[in-house]
């Protein structure tokens, strides 16, 4: 148990954090050795629909680690259902499920409920730009974030989390744990490090744009340059891969990929889309020339 806590220790001091909640780490509270060891084998014991999970996931720029969720909600057991009525592998209620086409009962169907999952949680991030947040929402929903953050005066998690359900924090407690059990609570802590200081500079002493701000979507290739993007839009780059997570390996791998922006900037893209085009061509050229 000594060794668990070292661990996670280090991982905090690798990603410049330390993550506090009412004087307590925001790690959970379970990383014994046969904590870690009832997560592996959960996961060994469902490879092929782990293997799914994680590919969809990194079909849409999503990092594997969401694949935990899924574990922690259900232990991939596709025939559970919650007490409040939650069904399937990723625990969706029926409402959640209806708004993004799934009927109630394909909730159960590991394909079409993991398909949904994957665009649930992309918007999610889109939204609040880091996993720790979105963990959270995916459990009590965006109307309980909203309020709490209202309460809390702040979008952090770490400041607002105290006005949340307390199953709520236990899930993303439990959330981490798994991630720890995983090998990936490093990446995930040093995600909500970054959006944490991009959302002090963004929203109050930057560019005073909201990352929360409800985003439109079009479609680019990969002939554009994200850097020229964010010149021609006068926003910083932090704020284009906050607003498109994974679309550096997206555009990399299949050469072309959605692209969001908030609604306010949205119309500006889209007329300077071919100076912006060609513009990053061009420099694309002289780099090869180089």
């Amino acid at each position: 148990m000594k060794t668990a806590f070292k661990n996670i220790f280090t991982a905090l001091m690798l990603t410049g954090t330390f993550l506090m909640m009412n004087g307590q780490f925001l790690t959970a509270s379970d990383t014994s050795e046969s904590s870690v060891r009832k997560y592996t084998n959960i996961i060994n014991a469902n490879k092929e629909i782990v293997e799914f999970i994680e590919y969809s996931l990194v079909q849409k720029g999503l990092p594997k680690h969401l694949r935990n969720l899924a574990l922690i909600e259900s232990h991939f057991n596709r025939n559970i259902t919650s007490g409040a009525g939650a069904v399937g592998i990723w625990q969706f209620m029926a409402a959640h499920a209806n708004q993004y086409g799934l009927t109630e009962q394909n909730r159960t169907d590991v394909y079409k409920s993991t398909k949904t999952a994957v665009v649930s949680l992309g918007n999610l991030y889109r939204k609040y730009g880091d996993w720790i947040t979105v963990v959270a929402a995916y459990n009590c929903g965006e109307g309980n974030i909203a309020k709490a953050m209202q309460s809390a005066g702040s979008t952090q998690y770490h400041v607002f989390s105290k006005y949340l359900p307390a199953e709520t924090i236990n899930h993303v407690k439990k959330y981490l744990n798994a991630c720890y059990a995983t090998g990936e609570l490093e990446s995930v802590l040093s995600n909500y490090n970054s959006s944490r200081l991009n959302k002090v500079f963004f929203t109050e002493g930057g560019s005073g744009r909201n990352n929360a701000a409800p985003l439109q979507e079009t479609e680019i290739n990969a002939g554009f340059n994200l850097d020229v993007i964010a010149d021609e839009l006068d926003v910083e780059m932090n704020e284009i891969l906050a607003w498109n997570p994974g679309i550096l390996d997206e555009l990399q791998k299949k050469g072309e990929s959605m692209f969001y922006l908030p609604t306010d900037i949205m119309p500006d893209f889209l007329l300077k889309k071919n100076k912006i085009l060609s513009r990053s061509i061009k420099e694309g050229s002289r780099v090869q020339q180089q």
